[in-house]
């Protein structure tokens, strides 16, 4: 239980970290971009359950990254300077 709550923080981790450079994120810290990451991960794997799709260590990487895609997206539409 607790080892997969910990890759599942990693995982989000390395989305987020995928996610802003795919995006061309500013360097607005490494906690922010873990953090954004593990959500974008959550909502990631979220939709693609909804969608029925899943399954395997790649495509659950690549929804968590297209989750964080959508989550770091929208932390910037709210909270642009």
């Amino acid at each position: 239980m607790l080892w997969k709550l910990l890759v599942e923080i990693l995982l989000g981790a390395l989305a987020g970290f995928v996610a802003n450079k795919l995006m061309k994120g500013n360097k607005k810290g490494f906690w922010l971009t873990v953090l954004l990451g593990v959500i974008g991960g959550l909502v990631g794997g979220f939709l693609g359950n909804l969608i029925g799709v899943g399954g395997g260590w790649v495509t659950g990487l690549l929804l968590a990254i297209g989750g964080a895609c959508l989550v770091i997206w929208l932390f910037r539409l709210i909270f642009k300077k």
